[in-house]
């Protein structure tokens, strides 16, 4: 089992940045997959990003891509989200999720384990 804790959102205005962290309780850290969801009101869970469990590939949607960068730090068993130039249609709930496998995939239904969620508001 697999425990997931995010912290780091907030209130921010548009163009500024947020880090978010998620820390996870598993031993074996380092052979999960991360990724990154967020969920606004009224739409479905969307992937944002994710990283090997190396963190030698990562992956972005193509709405987030030059403005956030996911890292992962295996010796403190944390991910990171770092979000830069935010935008109001950014404003949603952040989730952590992990997987076993080598692969990231984009879609919420192949992740194992999932964080609470931290909220995000990008004001304009």
């Amino acid at each position: 089992q697999v425990q997931l804790v995010e912290s780091g959102g907030g209130l921010v205005q548009a163009g500024g940045s947020l880090r978010l962290s998620c820390t996870a309780s598993a031993r074996t850290f380092s052979s999960y997959t991360m990724g990154w969801f967020r969920q606004a009101p009224g739409k479905e869970r969307e992937f944002v990003a994710g990283i090997t469990w190396r963190g030698g590939r990562t992956y972005y949607a193509d709405s987030v891509k030059g403005r956030f960068t996911i890292s992962r730090d295996n010796a403190k068993n944390t991910v990171y989200l770092q979000m830069n130039n935010l935008k109001p249609e950014d404003t949603a709930v952040y989730y952590c999720a992990a997987r076993s496998g080598s692969s990231v995939p984009a879609t919420q239904y192949d992740y194992d384990y999932w964080g609470q969620g931290t909220q995000v508001t990008v004001s304009s």
